[in-house]
C-alpha cells in the first residue's frame, strides 16, 4: 500500500456507500488522529482499537447514518498526496462549501479542521476534505 491515509477514507467512503455500521481499518498515529477529529466533528460514532488474530493492531471505526438511513458523510477526498502535496498558508485557508463541510488540515500544532487552523492563525498540508 502505497498511501495508507487514501486506504483509510477509501475504507470509509466504501462502508459508508455500502451501508456497513462499522469498518476495520489498520493502525496507525496518523490513522487515529484523523479519526480522532472526524469522530470530534460528528462524522463517526465511535472509534475503538483491538487486534486481529494475527496480533495486528486495528481500528474499529463505528460510521454515522442519518435517522432516515442515509450515510451521514457524503463526499470524502483526498486533497494532498505523495505525487503532488497541497500546502496552504494561514491566510489561504478558505471555508469548504460554506462551511458545511470542512478541510482537516496537518499543522505544527497537529491534525486540525480548516475552521481550527483558522482560529489558531497556522496553515499547513491539506490532508482531505469531507462533506
Amino acid at each position: 500500500m502505497t498511501d495508507p491515509i487514501a486506504d483509510l477514507l477509501t475504507r470509509i467512503r466504501n462502508a459508508s456507500r455500502a451501508g456497513h455500521l462499522t469498518v476495520n481499518i489498520p493502525a496507525s498515529k496518523t490513522k487515529r488522529t484523523i479519526l480522532e477529529v472526524l469522530k470530534t466533528e460528528g462524522y463517526l460514532d465511535k472509534v475503538e482499537d483491538f487486534e486481529d488474530v494475527s496480533g495486528h493492531k486495528n481500528f474499529k471505526v463505528y460510521l454515522r447514518f442519518s435517522q432516515q438511513g442515509r450515510p451521514i458523510i457524503r463526499e470524502l477526498t483526498r486533497l494532498s498526496r505523495s505525487g503532488k502535496r497541497v500546502y496552504v498558508g494561514k491566510e489561504e485557508i478558505r471555508k469548504f462549501r460554506g462551511g458545511l463541510g470542512m478541510y482537516v488540515v496537518s499543522t505544527s500544532k497537529g491534525m486540525l479542521t480548516d475552521s481550527q487552523a483558522r482560529e489558531l492563525g497556522v496553515g499547513g498540508e491539506l490532508v482531505c476534505s469531507i462533506f
